[in-house]
């Protein structure tokens, strides 16, 4: 018998460590597994994602892939903020590289060439919410609840700002995108956002049963239906790198900052102290002001302007 030009292998080889993957009955499971951490995403996690969805996508005993969450408190809550404020926003490069991972992995779940449920277990929240809406359909407990929340923490939801508008429809995705409030299950099926929602105790069944009736369907069939389907999608998804490069520059600026800081720190960001440091002049693009001014004794140039002494001689400006 002719040998697949390339072939999964099995899901306990890969060993794993931030998300768990199975494979049974034609049906692949991926489990974000920081419960700990509400299952947000660390790089480690994009990394072992990207891998097993690779592997599925060419696994021809894998008709339906399920995404979900460990535990019963959240499906997702998005990318890990401790790790961006200590690893990604001290330079734009390091940004892209991660934002390279993270469209990759992502793009691999879109591209799938096999239906994706998500098995919404608790909170999709901000990223978390942006990979339920990556899946082809979703079934959600009933205590879970959906939100964006790129402007109360400092951040653009890049991929929501693309990819929501579709799901829900314009006006619905400003309220969400714009107001970072917090959506009930059974609000975010009325509004399209998901497919079904069912008692917890009911989810594991609720799954199963869409999963059989997707296993028995044309592989070919389903896969160039999907290939359709993702149209929109795909288009809408190169218009991320514009967000992305925005995000890469601006990670250093005062929103960025206070809002992973208060996170990281379990406080009220403090918006309008920002607001009234705009209106009164001040930048807040720039920590400590534009890099504009020189050192007269050095000659050092492009030093903050609201540097009272020179970071090189140490002079008074």
């Amino acid at each position: 018998m002719r040998e697949p030009l390339v072939q999964g292998k099995p899901a306990e080889e890969f060993g794993f460590e931030d998300i768990i993957y199975t494979k049974k009955d034609y049906v692949a499971t991926i489990t974000w597994n920081r419960p700990q951490f509400y299952n947000s995403y660390s790089t480690l996690a994009l990394t072992e994602i990207k891998k097993a969805l690779e592997d599925a996508a060419c696994d021809d005993s894998v008709a339906v892939l399920v995404l979900t969450g460990a535990g019963n408190k959240a499906f997702c809550t998005g990318g890990d903020v401790q790790e961006y404020q200590k690893n990604y926003t001290s330079t734009p490069r390091d940004f892209v590289k991660w934002a390279r991972l993270w469209f990759d992995a992502y793009s691999a779940l879109i591209h799938l060439g096999k239906p994706s449920i998500a098995r919404i277990n608790g909170m999709a929240v901000g990223g978390g919410n942006e990979w339920n809406v990556a899946c082809d359909l979703a079934i959600a407990a009933d205590h879970a609840t959906f939100r964006q929340v790129g402007t109360r923490v400092g951040s653009v939801a890049a991929t929501a700002c693309t990819i929501m508008p579709m799901v829900v429809g314009d006006r619905r995705a400003r309220e969400v995108l714009l107001l970072c409030e917090s959506y009930t299950a059974e609000q975010a099926l009325e509004w399209g956002w998901i497919n079904q929602v069912v008692p917890y105790a009911e989810l594991d069944e609720a799954v199963a049963g869409m999963c059989e009736k997707l296993k028995n369907k044309f592989t070919d069939c389903t896969r160039a239906t999907l290939l359709n389907l993702n149209l929109w999608k795909d288009m809408a998804m190169q218009n991320m790198w514009h967000a992305f490069d925005w995000l890469s520059v601006h990670f250093n600026s005062m929103e960025s900052h206070e809002g992973m800081y208060s996170f990281v720190e379990k406080r009220q960001p403090d918006y309008m102290g920002l607001r009234d440091r705009a209106a009164s002049g001040k930048s807040v693009e720039f920590m400590w002001g534009p890099n504009q001014k020189t050192c007269q004794r050095c000659n050092t140039r492009f030093l903050p302007d609201y540097s009272e002494f020179c970071l090189n001689c140490g002079e008074k400006i």
